[in-house]
């Protein structure tokens, strides 16, 4: 019981969460532990590489180490989505000359430093004279000449070394391509029949690519997070937002599209656009890259991950660095440890309320206002939340409350969905059925969980009648008696 208050005690000190992608370096058992013990709240799964049998026993580890810890984790797949690649060469790659002539044609035969298949015909339609191509992470670049209906002509603004199946971006179009793929399908199924609390949808384009992942699922599935890696989603963010579940700052396709100046102001919109609506946030993609290979992180690696806690993300998210890199424990150590300063620092909460919420006219609303007003007015310990889909913890957390908010709710899907939503700790506990049973459960859980000490206030939050989905209407303010878990010591 203590290794795990001591879990809950750092899990309550640090409002951002910490998500952190498993691979060859960190998917045993062992090291899901440490990286657990590290500070990371959330695991991705990133169905972009390995096969389904590894990702089965990486969620059976996770869930067994969610078990032993004690504490709700979430699991996100991330779906690859469709990754538009160039062909094969002879010789398994070829050099495109600066200036030079390269066609990309519709030839399966193996390419030279004069062409190479593209075996993608949606795009010979759709590009245009001027248009852009970049390969391999924009490292080379072409410039359309002419678009046949089976070969696009182009020239090499910046030429270079390419291999096979190389990624090409084409960021002056939208791509006419299904945003689920016949992989991406067979992944989502796998992802449903093991549980996984989030799907992330990859190379979002339109609120139409969110809308048919959740035909796909249901109502009922995993959440869905919109992955922003395309120019072409920027103009259609608000509805994509609201289709989402959460959104997810991609900032690796993001940042090859787009100039990379353009990049460090779209995302503070993003982030800003995405917490008001009260739904979570994920900033990712080389937030530590140079602790693949090193054990420690660049000065501007650390103020990167800064700038997005001061924004008031609700997760930052490791890729490479935990999955593959040779310091996957330190990683996570350094970002929660760079987390942790940044909410230190008496300057935070104001930063974080640069960013203005505006509740909409509804008493569940009105009263997560109050929750932030009351703590900001009255010594309080904590905020607890009762609930059953976990929309009063979201509505809180919009609010970013100076105190910890436990959220307490009969789902255990909920309670996994709360590791990705910032400042919460949730814990999975049976129902409420009257007023007096949730003010003495939500004591109980608040000295158990080190939420406060007998004399300190917290407010409780819930709707009446109990279980009725929506109907936050109770806001009440209660005091710790030290006797609490004598008198009721079994929960």
């Amino acid at each position: 019981m203590a290794r795990v208050d001591r879990q809950h005690q750092t899990q309550r000190g640090r409002k951002v969460k910490i998500l952190a992608t498993l691979g060859p370096a960190s998917r045993s058992p062992e090291m899901i532990a440490k990286l657990l013990r590290a500070g990371a709240d959330a695991f991705r799964v990133n169905m972009s590489h390995g096969d389904q049998a590894t990702h089965a026993e990486t969620i059976a580890a996770i869930r067994a180490a969610e078990k032993d810890i004690g504490r709700p984790i979430a699991i996100l797949c991330d779906l690859q989505g469709p990754k538009l690649r160039v062909g094969t060469f002879a010789g398994g790659r070829a050099v495109i000359r600066h200036g030079s002539h390269f066609t990309l044609d519709a030839n399966p035969a193996p390419g030279d430093d004069t062409r190479v298949c593209l075996p993608h015909p949606e795009l010979f339609g759709i590009l245009h004279k001027d248009q852009r191509l970049l390969i391999d992470d924009g490292k080379l670049r072409l410039r359309v000449i002419h678009a046949d209906p089976d070969a696009i002509l182009c020239s090499a603004e910046v030429g270079g070394v390419i291999s096979d199946r190389k990624g090409v971006n084409v960021p002056d179009a939208v791509v006419p391509v299904p945003a689920l793929t016949d992989k991406d399908r067979r992944d989502l199924s796998f992802a449903l029949e093991h549980g996984a609390d989030y799907i992330a949808l990859s190379f979002v384009q339109r609120p139409e690519d969110v809308a048919e992942a959740r035909r796909l699922t249901g109502p009922h599935g995993p959440a869905l997070i919109a992955k922003i890696e395309k120019p072409a989603a920027l103009e259609h963010l608000d509805a994509i937002i609201e289709l989402a579940d959460g959104i997810m700052v991609a900032r690796g396709d993001l940042g090859v599209e787009l100039n990379p100046e353009e990049v460090p102001p779209l995302q503070k919109r993003i982030v800003e656009v995405t917490r008001r609506s009260g739904k979570p946030v994920i900033v990712a993609t080389q937030m530590l890259e140079s602790m693949i290979e090193s054990p420690a992180p660049t000065r501007a690696e650390v103020s990167d991950v800064a700038n997005a806690v001061y924004d008031g993300a609700d997760a930052v998210m490791l890729s490479a660095e935990t999955a593959s890199g040779a310091w996957p424990v330190e990683a996570v150590t350094i970002m929660d440890r760079i987390a942790i300063q940044v909410e230190r620092d008496p300057g935070y909460q104001a930063r974080i309320h640069f960013t203005s919420v505006h509740p909409d006219a509804t008493t569940a609303d009105a009263l997560a206002q109050a929750c932030a007003t009351i703590a900001q007015t009255v010594t309080l310990a904590g905020i607890i939340c009762f609930t059953g889909s976990g929309a009063t913890a979201r509505r809180v957390a919009r609010e970013r409350p100076s105190v910890p908010v436990m959220v307490l709710t009969p789902s255990p899907k909920t309670a996994r969905r709360m590791a990705l939503l910032w400042g919460v700790y949730a814990v999975h506990t049976r129902d409420i059925g009257s007023f007096e049973e949730m003010i003495g459960k939500g004591k109980r859980m608040a000295l158990r969980h080190g939420f406060g000490e007998a004399g300190a206030k917290l407010v409780t939050l819930a709707g009446v009648p109990f279980g009725t989905p929506g109907a936050t209407n109770l806001l009440h303010v209660v005091t710790l008696a030290g006797n609490e878990l004598d008198r009721h010591p079994g929960g």
